[in-house]
């Protein structure tokens, strides 16, 4: 069957692309399991066959949009811890000083992650303790590794508390899912975020002994 325009179009990658961000919106929409190949294809306009060019079913198109989103997620993390501790060390020389300021960007950016993408999130979560979710395990390690290196020179410095810091990094995480769950659900406005997450990162940082 010869190709159409629409599939042309989507060649070298778009497709796949198309896919993705199509898959995205249906899942803001509905729940995963409304999100079909079939119903993506019609959407974009390439014929029912052509996504399993990318994606054998439709768990491989989940499972390829739960590994791009954490992707997303290191990469806003990381994006606002630099631009914090650019913007402190451009103002301070003292080794450490910018911490507080990378720390409560990382903890924004994650809510504001939550919150900006809370179907895509879930979908992550599940999709990361599923059977064979290797790659998807492989990609969530990043904004995690990234968290527990700031705990640790938290630690180190003094400004969070002494112990394990993967205890200290998941009481920290559970504050977090908590604001953005109270958010997503209505209890909270989402105006209030900025406020709440600087609550949390003072609670953890006056939780340190003092030096």
């Amino acid at each position: 069957m010869p190709e159409t325009t629409d599939e042309r179009r989507y060649h070298h990658g778009n497709l796949r692309t198309a896919l993705l961000d199509a898959a995205e919106q249906r899942l803001r929409a509905t729940s995963p399991d409304q999100v079909t190949l079939r119903d993506l294809a019609r959407e974009i306009g390439v014929s029912h066959a052509a996504p399993r060019r990318h994606f054998a079913n439709r768990q491989a198109l989940l499972d390829a949009l739960a590994e791009a989103g954490f992707a997303r997620l290191d990469a806003a993390l990381r994006g606002a811890v630099a631009d914090a501790g650019a913007d402190v060390r451009d103002a301070v020389a003292d080794a450490g000083a910018d911490f507080p300021a990378r720390l409560r960007a990382a903890m924004t950016a994650y809510v504001r992650f939550a919150t900006e993408n809370a179907a895509l999130l879930e979908l992550m979560w599940t999709s990361k303790h599923r059977a064979g979710a290797e790659r998807i395990v492989e990609a969530a390690s990043a904004p995690f590794t990234l968290m527990h290196g700031l705990v640790v020179e938290g630690q180190e410095l003094g400004a969070l508390p002494a112990g394990d810091p993967e205890r200290t990094g998941l009481v920290a995480f559970a504050t977090l899912q908590g604001i953005a769950s109270m958010i997503n659900g209505g209890l909270v406005r989402p105006e209030l975020l900025d406020g709440l997450v600087e609550t949390a990162v003072e609670q953890l940082l006056h939780s340190a002994p003092a030096g």
